[in-house]
């Protein structure tokens, strides 16, 4: 049985990432909540991560940390599943992009960081609009080329998919505006089984981490 490090729900994109990819993907996982932030909590992950930071993956004597390194592991140990996709060009796209967002993205990720309580229609700093730009780039171009296989950005869910979630979530708590097809693609992936269980979970959580609260607190 694989088990899963992962840290708030309401707050922890990262988490959400290889637990999305998971639990889509039909893997049976046990899954260990640390609240960050929270007594020891560091203590705690440390007995788990070698980072001390989540996401952590146990499989046996294995462990890995880090949300790509996860979802590359996935793809790996279960084949059968597809996390990629099979095309070698549409794969290579689908991992560049998943790797861009896991390394870029500061602007977007300070100023509208992931508060899935927080539901507020929030100006766009100006260091975050050409990072907004570049997203809708990525999700549209794929969107157009590859939407007639499905509803995803390579038309069947992918590693691609769960990397970009959190940033569904942000879309949706900050009143993001998109384009109409960005705007469909954000409601697919909020309103996928998972999605649905991850943000009722998210709300039985009374933990508030105020360094990670907007401005103002947080929202209804």
């Amino acid at each position: 049985m694989l088990t899963l490090i992962i840290g708030n729900k309401n707050y922890s994109s990262w988490s959400l990432r290889p637990w999305l990819l998971l639990r889509h993907a039909g893997i049976d996982f046990e899954e260990i909540l640390i609240p960050l932030y929270q007594g020891d909590y560091k203590q705690q992950l440390l007995r788990h991560s070698p980072s001390g930071k989540v996401p952590c993956l146990l499989d046996g004597h294995i462990t890995v940390w880090d949300s790509l390194a996860i979802a590359e592991y996935l793809a790996e140990a279960v084949p059968a599943l597809k996390l990629w996709p099979q095309d070698v060009a549409q794969r290579a796209e689908a991992r560049a992009i998943s790797a861009e967002m896991h390394a870029g993205f500061a602007a977007l990720r300070s100023h509208f960081g992931m508060n899935l309580r927080y539901r507020h229609d929030t100006p766009v700093p100006a260091e975050v609009v050409p990072e907004i730009a570049r997203i809708i780039e990525i999700w549209s171009s794929c969107l157009k080329r590859f939407g007639g296989q499905g509803p995803f950005l390579f038309g069947h869910f992918s590693i691609a998919d769960a990397m970009f979630a959190p940033v569904c979530c942000r879309f949706r708590s900050y009143g993001v505006a998109l384009p109409a097809d960005c705007a469909s693609y954000v409601e697919h992936m909020l309103n996928l089984p998972a999605m649905i269980d991850w943000y009722s979970s998210a709300a039985t959580e009374t933990w508030i981490i105020e360094k990670l609260e907007p401005q103002g607190g947080a929202q209804p």
